[in-house]
């Protein structure tokens, strides 16, 4: 327990009465003070900027890509294509100069999931731009810190912290421009800070690197299935006859879609194909229940990641999860997650995929499925790498999972036995080859990149 005391004159916000509240300014800063570290006002060093404050129509097809707050993630940004619209058309993106963001700014969520940041580079985002949600940094060039380090101080606990003492908000929380300007940043020892942005960049070009092999890749899949599956359009209306409702047993339009039915159609007649449950050990995640989680700020060492649908972040476990999980409340949770294990999320957000690295120790929620390559199947040529690629595909995997899903009460479900149905197309061997070397370098590069953001968050851990 620590105990500290503020005086009236200190209280901020409408005299807002939480402890944590006030935590940075009354301990971390004066225990940072105390080491000889000082700090630079933010706004001094840098011009602030929110994006556009109108609304601009998001199509998820072409265009300029404009990010969500969510999108934002520790030290990387992410794009969700299940569930965003990520596009502006380029005209709007001329008209809305505010949204414009330039290469090397840190992008943060000031909305929402506040205090997210990282490094806009558009050689694995593209060009972009960013709604009111998202705040724009751009460093002057005599500032005495760089992106990297600014990143990598908002997302350490002394970080957060301060972020926290700066909000403002009850049911949606705000960090305003304002507040955002007059951000302390601790100035330490410059080889230490050169060391931080080091990491950061290598993390950054591991990430490029590992996003461009998986585009090659799947790229690659899509010349082995012998036909151009994206020609395939959808039907604007289709029927049903009542003996298929009721052979099937399954009343969901999704189910008898053209587009899906088409595609799995031509999929079989151009490839060869084997059902999932064939190829693949299926094992559920868990609910540990929302009482046990612990936010970054609260979790201990050892507390686990706690990965739910919302937390697979461009074909991974996020690094920094909302939630962690004590271990002691991990005494009746057995799940065995190991390296190359393939992810799959069946509940709300149906046909998220991921791959589990090298770098990851997590506690996967009920919402994903684990899926883990046979060995009678590997010795075939159906690598965890090349399924991954797969499924990865909209046509394959998105698509086959929406058609079986069906939506309890509110919520959409796929149960396990008709995830087990899903055909896996089986191409050139090869092509099936390259396509799993240039998966297991990428997800090697992806390890890599979390080892270094671990170790900048050691260094800080040590410097403060």
């Amino acid at each position: 327990m620590k105990i500290f005391s503020a005086s009236t004159k200190e209280l901020k916000f409408g005299d807002r009465l939480v402890p944590s509240f006030y935590y940075y300014k009354k301990v971390v800063k004066q225990q940072n003070a105390q080491s000889g570290i000082e700090y630079i006002v933010l706004g001094e060093h840098s011009t602030i900027s929110d994006g556009e404050h109108s609304h601009i129509s998001r199509n998820r097809n072409e265009g300029i890509r404009y990010l969500y707050g969510r999108n934002i993630k520790e030290g990387v940004i992410d794009f969700d294509e299940i569930s965003d619209d990520s596009y502006i058309s380029q005209m709007d993106y001329k008209s809305f100069p505010r949204c414009h963001i330039k290469q090397n700014d840190v992008l943060i969520a000031i909305y929402g999931t506040v205090g997210k940041s990282a490094v806009y580079r558009s050689e694995y985002v593209g060009k972009a731009g960013i709604p009111r949600h998202i705040s724009n940094i751009s460093l002057k060039e005599n500032a005495p810190i760089t992106p990297e380090y600014l990143t990598a101080y908002f997302r350490s606990k002394a970080g957060k912290w301060q972020i926290f003492s700066l909000m403002t908000g009850n049911i949606q929380q705000l960090l305003s421009l304002k507040n955002l300007r007059e951000f302390e940043v601790p100035i330490i020892q410059q080889d230490i800070m050169d060391l931080i942005t080091k990491n950061e960049k290598s993390a950054i070009e591991y990430e490029i690197q590992a996003q461009e092999n998986i585009k090659i890749a799947q790229k690659l899949l899509y010349k082995g299935l012998n036909f151009d599956i994206k020609s395939i359009k959808r039907d604007f209306s289709f029927g049903v006859m009542f003996s298929k409702l009721k052979e099937s047993s399954i009343w969901s339009t999704n189910y008898y879609d053209r587009l899906y039915i088409k595609t799995a159609a031509s999929l079989e007649k151009f490839n060869a194909a084997i059902p999932l449950k064939e190829v693949v050990d299926i094992d559920n995640g868990d609910e540990v229940g929302s009482n046990n989680y612990n936010d970054f700020i609260q979790r201990s060492f050892g507390d686990k990641p706690f990965i739910r649908t919302s937390d697979i972040v461009n074909w991974e476990v996020d690094l920094y999860p909302d939630y962690y999980i004590s271990e002691s409340d991990l005494v009746d949770i057995k799940q065995n997650v190991k390296v190359n294990d393939i992810i799959f999320t069946k509940d709300g957000k149906i046909g998220g995929v991921g791959l589990i690295t090298a770098a990851d120790d997590v506690v996967l929620s009920s919402g994903i499925e684990i899926l883990r390559v046979k060995e009678l199947a590997k010795k075939e040529g159906i690598t965890p790498e090349y399924l991954f690629t797969a499924l990865s595909i909209p046509e394959i995997g998105r698509y086959a999972a929406i058609r079986r899903t069906v939506v309890a009460s509110t919520i959409p479900h796929l149960r396990e036995e008709r995830l087990k149905d899903i055909e896996i197309p089986l191409i050139d061997e090869e092509l099936m080859k390259k396509i799993t070397e240039l998966i297991k370098e990428a997800f090697i590069l992806k390890a890599q990149r979390k080892k270094k953001l671990k170790k900048n968050e050691q260094v800080f851990e040590e410097c403060f």
